[in-house]
């Protein structure tokens, strides 16, 4: 993987939900509003959880599955984050968590050049050790130390290392050293993060190298969660660490069995008036794993079991779902949050005489997609949107625009064979197109295929299986430079919402980060965009990035990098029982931490 700012990574879900062509959602529309824990709910029972896979990790310094990030919320805080709310804004918008409040330049939490952001933590927030004790400052410290292990590092150091002074420094090394227990223990030990430093117990500031107006956003990463020094007797993330895992939230784990179960029963040292963000309703959490997808479906409809997991309904059943007059009010749709699918174009492929590098050949193959035809294999328009640009609502400088409008967003052939024909190409051409063997991959590779076809253009279809679809294919240089894909249709969901272009637009088009492991598949590099990119970033307000984001979106949909699909939505399903589920759009699901059961 690539050490530099490249290694931005997406919000990573289940092999099921990708699968049929989901990943995960904003904002939604739900059957609950916004649950402080001092709303009225009924205390007590077991949730009930059903899926097929199981967590990546249990270390928050390693988990990077949005099935991860749910049992984390449970038993790991912050010193920010975000609240369970119907409201969008609210959901997206930065609370206090661990911290006494949020930091700004007003309360002198943010220091007025934008480069300190000093965090004082609530007294009363403790470990479940014997006997319990308070989470300090050095607790944190620990936690962004162990960010950088060889062994299970985090998914996304880049947030840390382009933000953080000194972070880059003491990271690299460390990923370069020993792997052992006892030189990673050395490592941490001997060596410090220069931009991080303590005052006292109870207070961390952090040293930027430039303002950052998503710093905070950085910050309630589940990543930036404190360690206790217990965590110094295990390899991070390993299995053995697994089965110690210290709580600091509202609930601990009793029992982790890989890929069968994992339970969560109520952790004694919580403090519920410290956590104004988890309510903590229920005693116990029940996950069950290894189910297929439609006993899922079958469990939650009987009421023998409660919430999804890591699934979403049925395509036969979301779809009776959808058509019933009234709607089961059990079926909650969340807003789009994903550009899924797209097509992104391999601008290093030699096929067709490098009519992936030639401008207009990408602008007239714009006008080809049916997205009206893939929006019907995942529910149709009523819960999905055609896209028409890299950034949709709720991403930091949204703006709507389409450049390449088609009747209906059905395609428009006959425009798309013209503009080929101007581009050199009177007689169409043939190109490789990567797809996925799982779930509606093969669907979608046919109707690109008839849609190509139309305009004068072959699609060689390349079927590849789904684990190797980004390892093997869109993340290696040598095979894009061989011109094993010509054009590919992966998806993405930003790591948060709101400011979050350094998400979004960042990883996906800043061709400078171009190497092993890059999320800039098709190698898209240009001056105008990674200008606008640096401005957006290095912007002291969020309307000044949310400007040049929107220069850079514009900027990347004229150089036609990618065709946009899909802004899709996540259909998610709960047992009648479920009071108060309010979709949270951080791990595309109801928050298990603040729903409740109807006796």
């Amino acid at each position: 993987m690539d050490q530099s700012i490249g290694r931005l990574r997406w919000l990573r879900v289940p092999a099921v939900l990708t699968a049929i062509g989901l990943l995960a959602a904003a904002c939604g529309n739900t059957t609950g509003g916004t649950t402080p824990s001092s709303a009225t709910g009924t205390k007590g029972g077991t949730l009930t959880m059903l899926g097929t896979g199981d967590v990546d990790h249990l270390d928050p310094a390693s988990a990077y599955y949005t099935v991860s990030f749910q049992i984390i919320r449970g038993y790991s805080r912050q010193l920010v984050t975000y609240p369970t709310s119907s409201d969008p804004n609210a959901s997206t918008s930065i609370v206090a968590d661990m911290a006494t409040q949020v930091p700004s330049t007003s309360n002198g939490g943010i220091s007025a050049d934008g480069l300190t952001y000093t965090f004082k933590i609530k007294s009363g927030v403790k470990w479940d050790t014997t006997p319990a004790r308070q989470v300090t400052a050095a607790d944190f410290v620990l936690g962004f130390k162990r960010l950088c292990n060889p062994v299970n590092p985090v998914g996304a150091p880049a947030y840390y290392e382009s933000t953080i002074v000194g972070f880059k420094d003491y990271c690299e090394p460390m990923l370069a050293g020993g792997s052992t227990l006892a030189a990673i223990n050395a490592y941490i030990s001997g060596h410090d993060i220069s931009g991080i430093t303590t005052s006292g117990t109870d207070t961390i500031k952090f040293t930027l190298t430039q303002p950052a107006g998503d710093f905070l956003n950085i910050l309630a990463l589940p990543f930036a969660s404190p360690a206790p020094q217990e965590y110094l007797q295990y390899v991070p993330g390993d299995d053995t660490f697994n089965q110690h895992v210290i709580s600091d939230g509202p609930y601990k784990i009793v029992k982790y069995d890989p890929a069968k179960e994992l339970d969560m029963d109520r952790n004694p040292a919580w403090d519920a008036s410290t956590d104004s963000v988890r309510a903590a309703y229920v005693d116990h959490i029940k996950v069950t794993m290894g189910l297929t997808q439609d006993a899922v479906q079958q469990q939650i409809a009987a009421g023998t079991g409660d919430m999804e997991w890591d699934v979403v309904p049925p395509t036969a059943d979301l779809a009776q779902m959808l058509q019933a007059t009234p709607r089961d009010p059990r079926l909650v749709i969340g807003t789009p949050s994903s550009i899924n699918p797209y097509i992104v174009f391999n601008l290093q492929s030699p096929n067709a005489g490098g009519a992936m590098a030639n401008l207009k050949v990408r602008q007239a193959l714009e006008y080809v997609v049916d997205k009206v035809a893939i929006a019907q294999f995942i529910g149709g328009l009523s819960i999905n949107k055609a896209a028409h640009q890299v950034l949709w609502a709720g991403n930091a400088g949204y703006q709507p625009f389409n450049l390449y409008p088609t009747p209906g967003d059905k395609g428009d052939p006959a425009k798309a064979k013209s503009l080929l024909a101007a581009a050199g190409y009177p007689n169409g051409l043939t190109l490789n197109y990567v797809y996925r063997t799982a779930g509606n991959g093969p669907k979608y590779a046919a109707s690109y295929q008839a849609n190509f076809a139309a305009a004068g253009v072959t699609l060689k279809l390349v079927p590849v299986p789904s684990a190797q679809f980004y390892t093997k294919y869109l993340e290696s240089a040598d095979a894009s430079k061989r011109g094993v894909w010509d054009i590919a249709a992966p998806g993405w969901i930003p790591d948060w919402f709101g400011n979050n272009g350094r998400s979004v637009i960042q990883p996906l088009f800043d061709g400078r980060t171009y190497g092993p492991g890059t999320t800039d598949y098709g190698d898209y590099n240009s001056s105008a965009t990674n200008a606008a990119i640096d401005a957006a970033l290095a912007a002291k307000s969020l309307a000044d990035a949310n400007k040049y984001w929107h220069q850079a979106d514009l900027q990347i949909m004229q150089d036609a990098a990618i065709i946009p699909v899909l802004n899709q939505q996540t259909p998610l399903y709960h047992s009648a029982r479920v009071q108060n589920f309010v979709f949270f759009p951080f791990f595309q699901q109801g928050d298990p931490s603040n729903v409740w059961l109807k006796p």
